[in-house]
């Protein structure tokens, strides 16, 4: 019997604390190196004008924040600020658009909306990449923090997968909708099966939170919705699950 061949992956490194940056001029030096900024912490009583300067310059997201949450972080002098370090190296969508065109592949990319959980976010990022996803698309704010519990519930997934952080994500869909990708929406807010769309094409899929689901603007944006049909009695799945049907049905059709 002939054996299988397996690529074998490094582990994700686990997060530690050189990967948490506080005290003003640390932060302020590590921010200029060009290094990728996770979450930046700013003591709400504090002014820090010239750190919250240079993390909108950067694009960087910060959070105002009472001195109780910074203290529950670290026990030392962080003088106000703390910014932690991000495993990844974040890819701007351009350039990996571009880079799929280029290499004649149909792309088909994942946008991530208000998915806070890391572990879901972790266990979508590794089914995304088995599935050949080229790019994971995620908020500037509010989606989970690639952290070392992402890293390893994606089991060293981000390590290989492309991941843009984009700061309007309805804005990036219209850029998407203009570089030639159908918008398909995966939500129980419509009459269409998963099973009807064709994503042999060019496409970007829409996952949302648990919680909310899809942030309506961007259901009305798409050009088609896609249920996953239900028949049981629970009347939803977890969205990491639901990731994963809706990916493996488009490498489905991919393949054949």
């Amino acid at each position: 019997m002939e054996k299988r061949q397996y690529t074998v992956r490094k582990p994700a490194p686990r997060q530690s604390q050189a990967d948490m940056v506080f005290g003003t001029q640390s932060v302020l030096e590590t921010l200029r190196s060009g290094k990728e900024i996770e979450r930046l912490f700013i003591q709400r009583e504090f002014g820090l004008a010239e750190i919250e300067k240079l993390a909108k310059e950067l694009g960087v997201p910060f959070q105002r924040v009472p001195v109780e949450k910074l203290n529950r972080v670290t026990r030392k002098n962080h003088q106000g600020v703390i910014a932690f370090v991000s495993p990844i190296q974040y890819m701007p969508l351009h350039n990996v658009l571009t880079q799929v065109y280029e290499e004649g592949k149909t792309p088909l990319l994942l946008l991530l909306d208000r998915i806070t959980d890391v572990r879901n976010f972790g266990a979508i990022a590794r089914t995304a990449e088995c599935a050949g996803v080229q790019a994971l698309i995620v908020p500037t704010k509010g989606g989970a923090q690639i952290n070392a519990d992402a890293m390893k519930t994606s089991s060293g997934a981000l390590n290989f997968l492309p991941v843009c952080r984009e700061p309007n994500l309805y804005e990036t869909l219209q850029y998407l909708r203009n570089s030639g990708l159908q918008i398909i929406a995966c939500t129980e807010k419509t009459e269409k099966s998963l099973y009807e769309i064709d994503f042999s094409i060019p496409t970007v899929i829409i996952m949302g939170s648990e919680e909310d689901g899809i942030s309506k603007e961007f259901i009305q944006l798409a050009d088609s919705g896609a249920r996953i049909p239900l028949n049981g009695q629970v009347e939803s799945l977890n969205v990491s699950v639901a990731s994963s049907i809706v990916l493996y049905e488009a490498v489905r059709q991919r393949i054949k």
